[in-house]
């Protein structure tokens, strides 16, 4: 992968991590053969405060689910918020339009997960997590016997990191009236959570 400048590095290693928590809804994509490509959750492994893999799971009939058995390699696409950005927000009108962004893209070694006791493990950990807080949190337990049918229907993978591009751009190029003027921008029309973002790899401006 080519490497992103070095000015749109996120500011801590956890920043990444925070990245995947808020947007856990990933693009894995076949490498090599036949193109497969598949939208699905994740969920993040971290090791001595590093992320280092991820799971997630397949439907047991999704045609990728054989060919990672051939070809056991993919890219992860992990995609934040983003929008884009106008001259027409800023008072000097020559500048030229662009697009901020959080994106992530790793290039993973994917092993399935098939047993029953790995795949409780998993669906429990990703439901548990976007379950929790919620007012009338539900459990897998909850299905019953349905929850064992739903179990076999599914195969579960973890996806070791073996390269990452990461591309934290979110007005590092701008001066400080632009970047002011982009932030209020943003804050009036949208998408906030952009903002939200340039703030946060910005906090001296």
């Amino acid at each position: 992968m080519d490497p992103k400048p070095a000015k749109y590095v996120p500011k801590s290693p956890s920043d990444l991590l925070d990245l995947i928590k808020a947007y856990p809804f990933a693009w894995i994509i076949s490498t090599g053969g036949t193109f497969n490509a598949t939208p699905l959750p994740i969920r993040p492994i971290v090791e001595g405060g590093h992320l280092v893999a991820m799971l997630g799971h397949f439907g047991r009939n999704n045609p990728q689910v054989e060919r990672l058995r051939t070809d056991p390699f993919a890219h992860l696409l992990i995609l934040g918020p983003h929008g884009y950005i106008s001259p027409s927000w800023l008072s000097d009108k020559t500048q030229a339009p662009t697009w901020n962004y959080a994106s992530a893209t790793f290039a993973c070694r994917i092993s399935l997960l098939e047993t029953a006791a790995e795949i409780g493990v998993l669906l429990r950990d990703l439901i548990d997590t976007h379950e929790e807080g919620r007012p009338n949190h539900w459990s897998l337990d909850d299905m019953g016997a349905r929850a064992e049918r739903l179990a076999r229907g599914v195969v579960g993978f973890r996806a070791d990191i073996v390269e990452q591009q990461i591309a934290f751009k979110l007005g590092q190029d701008e001066q400080d009236l632009e970047f002011s003027e982009i932030l209020t921008a943003l804050e009036t029309h949208g998408p906030a959570d952009l903002a939200t973002y340039m703030r946060w790899q910005n906090p001296n401006r």
